[in-house]
């Protein structure tokens, strides 16, 4: 088992301040390996409810009296399945004299975030469990954490094989089980040839337009479709910045899958030969790198933009924290060059530094003034020493 202590820690810190604390991620990315890890190590009694358990949901018969009682850690997990639950939530989180702290365990969706917003506003903490990063795993990690993604069972796999074979399964499963549990009707196979045609569009810009027509359904359609997929944790959004130069930019966002595994398995890339003779080869770094930045940069949604302008100058991630705008680009090369996009990028958008991330574990150097390679392996050490993260 993986022991994931910057996220232990962050959800520790969250239950010292608030009496709800909700984890939120995809099936099977390690909410409930995580909440028995805080349950290990809590100070008092930990209760546990299953609401995908008929044994633990036939407790909850009568919920106020099964929770009233109890003191301690009270973990929730499934709580999409019982969104009845927040009311009473509030109710005992406001008690004057309570010591009990909350855990809820739940796979996204905009329903249950409005109503955890709605609520138990102030009185929750909110956590995004992603997959498997290189801060968590083994040195030389980076080819296979790309290869297979970052769901624990996928990289852990014994074979790469069997770890395509968990993620064929996975994807099945969210499409006939997860998601018409969550309360989303909609046909399987519509969503499957949506979420495989997204793969295809993986780091391009959005057009909902295009896909619509290729899926002969109307734009607001296949933008449900993306809403969906994003409710989950199955794909992001990164918007587009704007400067006020006058000149012609792009103003549609760019449009990745979360995890690079379900995106070789969408599109049928088995190997690391395969991958790296794939068409989408260059994009499917590109979305490692910008999970990977954004997550050690502790970088938050609205922080985070790209820029492309119609003269062909763009940049892959731009950080925008206090005023100042940090440029970041993938390139899948371990001896990486200075591109006039990039100068573009560094003169137009006033970067204090503009770092490329390449592929490798060696220490970043210099490439020229207020650009530094850094190879993605490194990031993890580089981000907790620069200062950024």
């Amino acid at each position: 088992m993986i022991t994931r202590a910057p996220h232990l820690a962050a959800v520790l810190e969250l239950l010292a301040l608030f009496p709800v604390v909700a984890i939120l991620g995809a099936r099977q990315v390690g909410k409930t390996t995580l909440a028995r890890q805080i349950g290990a190590d809590w100070a008092g009694a930990v209760h546990r409810f299953d609401l995908e358990d008929p044994d633990d949901l036939a407790r909850l018969a009568d919920p106020a009296f099964a929770l009233k009682g109890l003191d301690g850690l009270i973990v929730l997990d499934e709580i999409q399945a019982r969104p009845d639950l927040f009311p009473l939530l509030r109710a005992l989180a406001d008690r004057a004299d309570a010591k009990t702290r909350f855990l809820l365990l739940g796979s996204a969706s905009p329903e249950l975030l409005r109503l955890s917003a709605e609520t138990l506003a102030g009185r929750i903490g909110f956590h995004d469990l992603p997959g498997l990063s290189l801060a968590e795993l083994e040195a030389g990690a980076l080819d296979r954490l790309w290869r297979r993604g970052g769901f624990p069972r996928a990289y852990l796999a014994p074979t790469d094989a069997a770890s395509r074979q968990w993620r064929e399964a996975f994807i099945r499963t969210y499409l006939e089980r997860d998601i018409p549990q969550l309360g989303i009707r909609l046909p399987a196979v519509a969503l499957r040839r949506f979420w495989t045609m997204l793969a295809h569009y993986h780091g391009q810009t959005w057009n909902g337009s295009e896909l619509g027509r290729a899926l002969a359904v109307s734009d607001k359609t296949v933008m449900r479709y993306l809403e969906i997929l994003e409710g989950t944790y199955m794909a992001f959004r990164l918007a587009p910045w704007h400067t006020n130069l006058g000149k012609r930019e792009i103003k549609a966002p760019k449009v990745y899958l979360a995890d690079t595994g379900l995106l070789h398995t969408l599109l049928g890339i088995e190997r690391q030969e395969a991958l790296l003779a794939h068409p989408k080869c260059g994009a499917s770094w590109e979305g490692l790198a910008l999970r990977e930045i954004m997550l050690h940069a502790r970088a938050r949604p609205a922080e985070c933009f790209f820029w492309g302008a119609h003269s062909g100058a763009e940049l892959d991630l731009l950080i925008v924290r206090d005023g100042r705008k940090y440029g970041f680009e993938a390139k899948l090369t371990r001896s990486p060059g200075i591109t006039p996009s990039m100068r573009s990028a560094l003169d137009a958008l006033g970067l204090e530094h503009l770092f490329v991330i390449c592929h490798g574990d060696d220490p970043p150097w210099p490439l020229a003034e207020r650009i530094t390679a850094v190879p993605l392996g490194a990031l993890p050490r580089w981000a907790a020493q620069s200062g950024l993260g």
